[in-house]
């Protein structure tokens, strides 16, 4: 298959940050395609949610419908077999002693990319899109551009192929990731993130928050809000 610079495939959760690289990938592509992974994740709804922005994405920006081709959900299953982790057991989020937070999953987006980019070579595609941001992150060390370099670099040597990691998140704060939404896409994405995605750790839907739906306490949900907030202040948000 022909492989073009102009396909892009976006690693989407369903999250906030997905959400605003995938109309990303649509404003700077012409053919997206997009993937998922479910890793026995405990937020779960997540996998529910990926449909629900995909649909709305679809039926609000006509022009985007036209250029967003086929989404895959892949089962990774041993992920959480082999993790110990907040993500993947019912157990509660904290530190540990290296000072990591525990809802860190190893390997998690190394192997994402992996799995991606051999999506991406038979589907086409050279440029894989991920929400990585080193700015508004966790502490998460697969997050960091230094790990996008040695990835892309190792993808493209092992597939003989060449293969870009786009991070067009990886250097704002979630403060400039609604701004983003809001340049990209107007009030409709804004409402869209809001209404439809979900990042909450917990998987909790049943409160709705001026920034979107979530328990409001864990990591995630405190990073969004405190984002929202700071967008709403600073930068002009209606």
């Amino acid at each position: 298959m022909t492989r073009s610079a102009d396909t892009a495939l976006v690693l989407f959760s369903g999250g906030q940050d997905s959400t605003a690289c995938l109309a990303w990938a649509l404003a700077n592509h012409a053919r997206v395609e997009t993937v998922g992974f479910d890793y026995g994740q405990r937020h779960r709804v997540e996998l529910v949610q990926r449909l629900a922005v995909l649909e709305a994405v679809r039926a609000s920006f006509p022009d985007w419908a036209g250029k967003l081709g086929d989404d895959t959900l892949l089962d990774l299953g041993v992920l959480g077999q082999v993790s110990e982790t907040a993500l993947t057991r019912d157990m509660a989020i904290e530190l540990d002693s290296g000072g990591l937070p525990n809802t860190f999953v190893p390997g998690r987006n190394l192997l994402f990319l992996t799995l991606a980019a051999a999506l991406a070579f038979r589907r086409g595609a050279s440029v894989l899109v991920g929400g990585m941001c080193e700015t508004d992150f966790s502490g998460y060390p697969d997050c960091r551009r230094t790990t996008m370099d040695a990835m892309q670099q190792a993808l493209s040597l092992g597939m003989d192929r060449s293969i870009t990691i786009a991070t067009p998140l990886m250097w704002i704060d979630k403060a400039a990731t609604w701004q983003m939404a809001q340049d990209l896409g107007g009030q409709a994405l804004v409402d869209i993130t809001i209404e439809h995605t979900h990042t909450c750790y917990h998987g909790d839907r049943s409160q709705r928050h001026a920034w979107g739906y979530g328990c409001g306490a864990c990591p995630a949900c405190e990073l969004r809000a405190a984002g929202h907030a700071r967008w709403r202040e600073h930068l002009g948000a209606p």
